[in-house]
């Protein structure tokens, strides 16, 4: 069983994609003040932009009277950061490969990979208006 979490911090912002840097930002924050190797930033930073900024375009449609909530919790080992739009969420488990031929040349569809491949672990909740990054290892 997981050692329960704690939320460090935690932030909401309308669905502007200036506000990207408000995520930026606090990534910057806690991996400084964690102390987190400069390989495993780049992925957290990587991850968790690309997850706000798919709340913002595909969850919430940039409704900036919608917001964003970002968090972020703690336990021994790992570090988690939710995202959590307004959005009625998506089929996350029937989502096309990016990495299949058919789908190499499109612009997008690749943000749900990265996400999964820089991460831990990534969970959907709420429908998929809710995502959970988890970083161990640090």
């Amino acid at each position: 069983m997981k050692a329960s979490y704690k939320e460090i911090e935690s932030v909401s912002f309308a669905s502007d994609v200036n506000n990207i840097s408000i995520a930026e930002s606090m990534v910057d924050t806690i991996c400084k003040n964690h102390t987190v190797h400069e390989d495993n930033y780049g992925n957290i930073l990587i991850a968790v932009t690309e997850a706000v900024n798919n709340a913002i375009q595909h969850g919430n449609s940039e409704d900036v009277n919608k917001n964003v909530v970002l968090s972020v919790r703690q336990n021994d080992k790992e570090l988690s950061f939710v995202v959590q739009d307004e959005g009625a969420g998506f089929a996350f488990d029937n989502l096309p490969d990016p990495t299949a031929p058919e789908n190499i040349e499109k612009e997008s569809g690749r943000g749900i990979f990265l996400m999964k491949s820089l991460a831990d672990d990534v969970l959907f909740e709420e429908n998929g208006s809710r995502v959970v990054l988890t970083f161990s290892n640090l």
